[in-house]
C-alpha cells in the first residue's frame, strides 16, 4: 500500500480537506518529507525491551514489535519521515542542500505525533524513525523533534519503538532529554575524515558529530549502572546508537572507512555502523563530487567485512592492508584474508578452537559452535559438517577432516582463488538481478 492510500484510509473524506496549521496539504507535507527521508539508511528496531504501561499503546518489548524486513535487508515497519527539509546547511551530496530548488516542506510537533499515533493504530507501522534537516538552528530543530516525542511518550502513553537522529551542535541538555524519550539515537558522521567534512559540508564540524556520540554513550553507562541499583531509574536510548557513514562520495579508502568504524565501536560501543553509497542527487555542485555512484558491490562487501568486525573477531588492519586498501569485489573480505594468510590453512576441524573456526570461510559463529559440540561425541567427517550447517562448497578448499582434504590436490591459494572467483561469477549470472537477503547472506558465511 503507497503512503497516498495509507493517508486516504485516515481521512476518509478526503485529504484534500486535510491541511496543515501551516495551510500546507498534509497528504503533500508526507509524500515530499517521506521521498526526502529515504536516503538515511540508518533504521534498525531491533534492541529495545521498552514495555507498555497502564493504559498506554504500542510496545517495543521484543516479544512485542514485528520486525518487517525488505530484500536488501532495510527494515520497513517504522514510519520513517523528515520533521522537515528545509534545511539552512549547503552539503554537496545532500538532496535537501539549501541552493535545491524543489518542494520544502515541514511539520508541526502535533501534526507528526497525530499521525504517528493514527498509522500504529490502524497498524501500518510499529513504531518511528524520525530525522530532520536543519530548520533554523540545531537547537531549534532538536527541540522540535523532541517536542514530537514528549507528545507521543506523555500525552499518547506511546510506548512503540522510536529511533530519532541527534542533531550535531545540539545543545547537551535536548541530546539528554531525547535519549531518556527515544529507544535510539544515531548522530550521522556521513564523510569518514575531517577533511571531507569541511569540503563537502563545511557547516557541519568533526566535533559537533563526536560530542554527542560521547554523550550518548556516557550517559547510557551511567543510566544503565543506576539500573542496577534502582530497579525504577529510567532508561536513557535503551536500543543503544548507532551513525552513517557515506561512501564513494569522498576518496577515503575502504581500510579507513573500517578503521573509522572499528575505533567507533570500540570507543562509543556503538550498535551498528551502517554504510550508504553516495547517490549522485545535485547535478550543479561547483565541489569536486564523483559523476556516478561507487559499485554497488562496494557497500555489500563493507557491511561483510563490518559484520567481521562485530561477531567474527577480525580487525580491520587484518582485512585491508596500506599497499591494498580496498576490499576485493570479487570475493568476500574473509575469502581474501584466508587467501593472504596460507600459513593458517588447512585447519583441522577435529582440533581447531572457536576463534580458529570462525576464521574459516564458510563457518560462522552458530556452525562453529554445532562443531564444537558435535565433536565432543566423536570426529566429525565432510557428510557431518553439511548437517551442521558449514558451507561446504567454500570450506573445503580450508579445512581438513582427520587429515582429510577435499579442496584439490593440496591447498594453493593462487589456485583457491580462481576457483573461487569462478564460482562467484557463475553464482552472480544465476541471481540475475537478484539481491540476496540479510538471513541468505549469513547461511553463506
Amino acid at each position: 500500500m503507497t503512503m497516498d492510500n495509507q493517508v486516504q484510509k485516515l481521512y476518509p473524506k478526503g485529504i484534500t480537506n486535510v491541511r496543515g496549521g501551516d495551510g500546507v496539504d498534509l497528504s503533500e507535507k508526507i509524500k515530499i518529507l517521506a521521498e526526502s527521508a529515504k536516503y538515511d539508511v540508518s533504521c534498525s528496531s531491533s534492541g529495545s525491551n521498552r514495555k507498555n504501561s497502564p493504559g498506554g499503546i504500542g510496545n517495543a518489548a521484543q516479544a512485542g514489535i514485528c520486525h518487517t524486513w525488505s530484500a536488501d535487508g532495510r527494515c520497513i515497519s517504522l514510519l520513517k519521515i523528515l520533521m522537515s527539509n528545509d534545511c539552512q546547511y549547503d552539503c554537496a551530496y545532500c538532496s535537501n542542500r539549501r541552493s535545491n530548488d524543489f518542494p520544502r516542506a515541514s511539520f508541526s510537533p502535533s501534526e507528526l505525533a497525530d499521525l504517528t499515533i493514527a498509522f500504529y493504530r490502524r497498524n501500518y507501522i510499529e513504531g518511528l524513525f524520525l530525522s530532520s534537516a536543519i530548520e533554523e538552528y540545531p537547537d531549534r530543530t532538536m527541540e522540535k523533534m523532541n517536542e514530537v516525542l514528549r507528545l507521543l511518550r506523555k500525552k499518547y502513553l506511546f510506548n512503540g519503538y522510536i529511533h530519532i537522529k541527534g542533531i550535531p551542535g545540539s545543545n547537551p541538555k535536548l541530546i539528554h532529554e531525547a535519549g531518556l524519550l527515544a529507544d535510539r539515537i544515531s548522530v550521522n558522521i556521513e564523510l569518514p575524515s575531517e577533511e571531507s567534512l569541511r569540503l563537502l559540508a563545511p557547516q557541519k564540524k568533526r566535533q559537533g558529530i563526536l560530542l554527542p556520540m560521547k554523550q550518548i554513550h556516557q550517559e547510557s553507562v551511567k543510566y544503565r549502572q543506576e539500573k542496577k541499583i534502582f530497579r525504577s531509574a529510567p532508561d536513557f536510548a535503551p536500543a543503544g546508537q548507532s551513525t552513517q557513514l557515506m561512501i564513494g562520495a569522498s576518496p577515503e579508502s575502504d581500510r579507513q572507512i573500517l578503521r573509522l568504524s572499528e575505533g567507533l565501536y570500540q570507543k562509543f560501543q556503538l550498535k551498528r555502523v551502517y554504510f550508504s553509497a553516495y547517490v549522485p542527487v545535485n547535478t550543479h555542485s561547483r565541489l569536486p563530487l564523483p559523476a556516478g555512484p561507487p559499485p554497488k558491490l562496494r557497500e555489500h562487501r563493507l557491511y561483510q567485512a563490518d559484520w567481521l568486525l562485530r561477531f567474527y573477531g577480525f580487525h580491520a588492519e587484518e582485512l585491508l592492508e596500506p599497499d591494498s586498501p580496498d576490499l576485493d569485489l570479487h570475493l568476500d573480505p574473509k575469502c581474501m584474508w584466508a587467501l593472504r594468510n596460507p600459513h593458517c590453512f588447512p585447519v583441522e576441524i577435529n582440533r581447531a578452537d572457536m576463534k580458529t573456526l570462525l576464521r574459516v570461510p564458510g563457518i560462522g559463529p552458530v556452525s562453529a559452535r554445532r562443531i564444537v559440540t558435535a565433536r565432543r561425541s566423536g570426529p566429525l567427517h565432510f557428510e557431518a559438517l553439511k548437517r551442521i550447517g558449514v558451507v561446504i562448497k567454500r570450506a573445503r578448499y580450508f579445512i581438513t577432516c582427520q587429515g582429510r582434504y577435499e579442496g584439490g590436490p593440496d591447498f594453493q591459494p593462487d589456485r583457491v582463488h580462481q576457483l573461487l572467483v569462478r564460482e562467484h561469477r557463475l553464482e552472480a549470472s544465476s541471481f540475475n538481478g537478484y539481491q540476496m537477503s540479510l538471513d541468505e547472506w549469513m547461511e553463506g558465511r
